[in-house]
């Protein structure tokens, strides 16, 4: 695949968060999908996948921020979290009886699930509620190509976590950090086609036609997560991103 580097202005990759599919204008949606065989691919195209885990390319992150943060000990686990939680010595002391096996599903505080059982309340570990969730966007000026993906630590409601304080819990939240939901693409170079290739057909690969806009527009679901996929699997070789989040998180 063969890059052409072009002289340009700076690209405006203005971030205007789009929360949901339908805050987005349909016109704004790639659609254009061709079926067609994996030979015939222009071999000058860019493909999305192969260019956004190019860790040659001068990548750069641009607004990356958070969403949504709750970091809390003050959420409801089911009672059996609670009860598995106990040092084996307070569990000895205090068995299972038909009225707490009834109970093992329902959601309490750590106070109410010492509350049943009849223990004090610091004898029961509250662990840390975490879930965050935030956007950025990465782009390259050479290629006049700008993606916003969103990231969170968990695709749960959170992540419960015993550490002694938040700050400890929100490093050990971030150590399996992850991609996911709607990309966006901003491609504003005419001079080599953008596309995405889902290969996963067997007979015959669906080519996505990036056309080139001065908007932001929708990049369909399959492409998303083939997007997705691709920088999980390299995220290792992508520094760039953790560290924009881990300083976001700071």
């Amino acid at each position: 695949m063969n890059l052409t580097v072009s002289q340009t202005e700076p690209i405006d990759i203005t971030d205007t968060h789009i929360e949901s599919y339908e805050d987005m204008p349909h016109n704004n949606v790639i659609d254009n999908v061709d079926t067609d065989n994996k030979q015939s691919i222009d071999p000058n195209a860019i493909i999305l996948t192969e260019v956004l885990t190019d860790s040659a390319i001068a990548w750069r992150i641009h607004n990356c921020k958070v969403s949504k943060k709750t970091v809390t000990q003050n959420l409801p686990l089911q009672f059996l979290y609670h009860y598995d939680s106990l040092d084996n010595v307070i569990k000895q002391a205090n068995p299972l009886t038909p009225k707490l096996l009834a109970q093992f599903n329902t959601p309490m505080t750590a106070t109410e699930a010492a509350q049943l059982i009849g223990i004090d309340a610091a004898l029961i570990s509250s662990p840390w509620h975490v879930k965050v969730t935030g956007s950025l966007v990465v782009f390259s000026e050479a290629l006049q190509l700008a993606v916003r993906l969103h990231w969170t630590n968990t695709g749960k409601a959170t992540e419960q976590l015993y550490t002694k304080d938040a700050a400890d819990a929100l490093v050990a939240a971030f150590k399996e950090w992850q991609f996911f939901g709607r990309i966006d693409v901003l491609y504003k170079s005419a001079k080599q086609a953008l596309i995405s290739v889902d290969e996963s057909a067997i007979d015959n690969a669906q080519v996505l036609t990036i056309e080139a806009s001065t908007d932001y527009q929708y990049l369909p679901a399959p492409h998303a997560l083939l997007v997705i996929a691709k920088l999980e699997a390299d995220k290792e070789q992508l520094p760039w991103f953790e560290s924009a989040i881990l300083e976001r998180l700071e």
